[in-house]
């Protein structure tokens, strides 16, 4: 039987002034991983007949599958209007472009040749990475306010900075295509109708609606939040109060006028929450309503497994019923209106109308702090005008300095979305972070000195053993202030001594995993690339000579490690077959992690995920979205992880060395070698073997709905993994033969490429 196929509708603009179309696109998959995605697009006329002939003409594309490649977007420029033809064909073809591409475009990074050392910022949330970045940039943190910081997650788009003399200030900022935001909103609006299964206040209600359930895509930002006030209450905080202290920190900066709301903007913000929370919760009892006539039971004698199951049937329908999807699209025109106040600098958009980015140049910092800080505030009294949520890079160039210097240190200094709290080191570090290890000079680990290096931050010290990238390593412990007045740490140079006596403790574990070269690589070096920093959330001066002096020494040594390294004439040489047992040990660690994540085999060390975890991870990977990760569900990067480190501890025991055997540090170095080049292609790897040739499969596990769905899309994932990444027994079957001899062969090419030498080649 023929497909039906899908057609237009149109209808008018909330004010009545224009006509606007709707339609399913039959080469989109829509947030529920099916095809035809719901689309909405202005027809810009207010004329109801030329409405109808557009209309008539989109049917005819949607109709005709002819038409339903990118390659007859000529044949129907010539045959249909503009805006017919931008509607359909911009939704399947890309440019090509990501968004580090077209900052670059914008303002490139410099590098080593223009003597500039990179600096990757990499550590939990709450560490204090941005507070660093602040004074690093010599950003007040009541005047500026920039980048935002807060107790909770704040930073999630990349932030650039390149400090340069005598140059107008300049911004590029990049945002998330809008597929990703329309994805994000569906999820949001999904996690209000579930919750919608039980009694809910409209603040309740509200807050799940406009907060993503991982904490990083917050609608409260750009749409408002309920009962938003324009300024603290005077009484908000209780009795949680202080007074400034004696250091010098400033009372609390008058907020800019531009950055708060005006009366009448609140109340219009309060009415058109109200009224999606009011279709929120007609579309959770209307699904109500279906779900007890279906299953002929009253829903509140439901309890148990029974009450499991009927509350994923009922999330189910929700997102079946017609207003569902028309509410997601609602709220993703009211996300789009907030960009039309945008009045300063030129913002260059996607054929759809959606901008891609936001350009600004300025001599005055105030002026050009108070533009830029629209895409990276989070100001409770600006919620319902800020993009922040909106925004994946924000690069800016000018005199950034330290106020306590006389001089732009000359370092590009990358910041990033904080490491999440995991509970054990082993997870995988994600691949957006590990990926660009080899794009810089220096890997800042940025750390709490009062609790130093638990899991999180112990999984990036583990990941830079693993990759080779041990001469990049530096750490900056934050809160260093907080170790003053302990009766045991009575100086200076006990504190420290007590923060890198835990290092030290955290370096001696790794030996078991990537061996004693790797760790010793890092043990070498660390001491003198550990800095011990406080205050870093005030105003510091040059009277604050202790701060100040190791901010000092953290800049001169970033500075520094542009210098090329010296490579020894040492090869190491190995033969490969040795490998076997290295993959068979990588693959089985692999699987005992994922079958306690999926509830397989839970263990006391890693979480089982909730099911709607799983679902949200599978939802990623079907469309290839946040690179196919969600929180600390990472597969890819834990297999990378876990092949990286057992190739690491074969890497360390090579068979001889040429022409002699080295000294310790030009053994090290050589390895090193090694081990980047094979991390360099593992990731490659991985992701296809693991997401992209089982895509089916993914899809397969991501349509299951209803009753025991959870469990089945569990095996499925499982089985995905079992065939993508299978462990080497005593009896190889075709898969495993196939997995061995392709790791084999990047462990392989890595070696010949780092100057190593093999004494058997790979078969096949």
């Amino acid at each position: 039987m023929a497909t039906r196929p899908y057609t237009a509708s149109k209808s008018l603009t909330k004010d009545g002034t224009s006509w606007v179309m709707s339609f399913r696109h039959p080469m989109r998959k829509d947030p529920k991983g099916k095809q035809g995605r719901k689309m909405r697009r202005g027809l810009g006329t207010g004329d109801e007949a030329r409405a109808q002939a557009l209309i008539e003409e989109m049917n005819t594309l949607l109709g005709n599958p002819a038409w339903h490649s990118v390659v007859k977007r000529a044949e129907a420029e010539r045959k249909f209007s503009p805006i017919a033809v931008r509607a359909f064909y911009d939704a399947i073809e890309s440019d090509g472009s990501n968004s580090w591409d077209r900052r670059n475009e914008a303002m490139p990074l410099p590098g080593r040749q223009e003597g500039y050392a990179r600096a990757l910022m990499v550590g939990t949330t709450g560490a204090g990475k941005t507070s660093l970045l602040r004074q690093l940039i010599g950003s007040h943190p009541k005047d500026d306010r920039f980048p935002s910081t807060s107790a909770s997650r704040t930073t999630i788009s990349d932030i650039e900075v390149v400090p340069c003399e005598d140059q107008p200030y300049r911004a590029v900022v990049t945002f998330f295509d809008e597929w990703t935001v329309h994805t994000n909103v569906h999820e949001c609006v999904e996690n209000a109708c579930g919750s919608l299964w039980e009694e809910l206040s409209d603040e309740r209600l509200a807050e799940r609606l406009l907060t993503h359930r991982d904490l990083r895509f917050r609608l409260s930002y750009v749409i408002g939040s309920w009962r938003q006030a324009a300024s603290p209450t005077a009484d908000s905080d209780g009795d949680w109060t202080y007074e400034p202290d004696e250091i010098g920190e400033d009372a609390e900066a008058e907020p800019d006028e531009d950055d708060v709301l005006e009366a009448s903007a609140l109340e219009a913000i309060h009415g058109v929450l109200a009224g999606f929370l009011g279709r929120l919760r007609q579309l959770a009892e209307e699904a109500k309503g279906q779900l007890s006539a279906e299953l002929e039971v009253d829903l509140s004698m439901l309890n148990g497994d029974e009450k499991d199951a009927a509350q994923e049937l009922f999330e189910g329908i929700v997102q079946s019923l017609p207003d569902f999807d028309e509410l997601v699209n609602d709220i993703m025109d009211e996300v789009k209106t907030r960009f039309d106040h945008i009045d300063t600098g030129n913002i260059t958009t996607a054929p759809s109308g959606w901008p891609r980015s936001w350009e600004f140049e300025v001599t005055d910092r105030k002026t050009f702090i108070g533009a830029v800080r629209r895409f990276s505030s989070n100001y409770a009294p600006a919620f319902g005008k800020l993009l922040t949520p909106l925004v994946d890079g924000i690069r800016v160039q000018g005199s950034f300095s330290p106020t306590f210097l006389d001089k732009n240190p000359k370092i590009v200094l990358l910041d990033g979305e904080g490491l999440g709290h995991v509970g054990d080191a082993a997870a995988g570090l994600t691949s957006r972070i590990a990926r660009r290890f080899a794009d810089v000079d220096v890997i800042l680990l940025v750390d709490s000195a009062k609790a130093p290096l638990l899991e999180a931050p112990a999984s990036v010290l583990r990941a830079v053993a693993r990759s080779g990238y041990q001469s990049k390593c530096f750490i900056a412990f934050t809160h260093f202030d907080l170790l003053r007045g302990q009766a045991n740490l009575p100086t200076f140079d006990h504190q420290r001594a007590h923060v890198l006596s835990t290092l030290h403790q955290r370096l001696v574990s790794l030996r078991d995993i990537v061996e004693q070269p790797a760790v010793r690589a890092l043990e070498r070096s660390l001491d003198g690339r550990c800095f011990m920093l406080g205050y870093l959330d005030k105003p510091l001066t040059r009277k604050s000579r202790g701060p100040v002096s190791e901010i000092a020494k953290l800049i001169e040594a970033c500075e520094s490690a542009v210098k090329s390294e010296e490579l020894p004439d040492v090869r190491p040489v190995y033969d490969t077959a040795g490998l076997v047992l290295a993959i068979q040990s990588a693959t089985s660690d692999f699987h005992d992690r994922w079958n306690a994540i999926l509830g397989f085999k839970p263990t006391g060390v890693v979480r089982t995920a909730h099911w709607a975890e799983i679902k949200a991870l599978n939802r990623r990977v079907v469309l290839k979205m946040d690179n196919s990760e969600y929180k600390d569900l990472t597969p890819a990067a834990d297999l990378v992880a876990r092949l990286s480190e057992s190739i690491t501890k074969f890497l360390s025991n090579p068979t001889k060395w040429r022409p002699a055997v080295p000294r310790d540090e030009e053994a090290e170095i050589a390895l090193a070698r090694v081990q980047r080049e094979v991390s360099a292609h593992l990731h490659g790897f991985v992701e296809t073997k693991l997401l992209e040739v089982p895509g089916p499969d993914w899809m397969k596990a991501f349509e299951y709905r209803g009753r025991g769905s959870t469990q089945d899309r569990r095996k499925v994932i499982q089985t995905i993994y079992d065939t993508s990444a299978p462990i080497p027994g005593p009896s190889l079957d075709p898969r495993s033969v196939a997995f061995l001899r392709e790791v084999r062969k990047i462990v392989h090419d890595a070696i010949i490429a780092a100057g190593g030498q093999l004494v058997s080649e790979i078969g096949g």
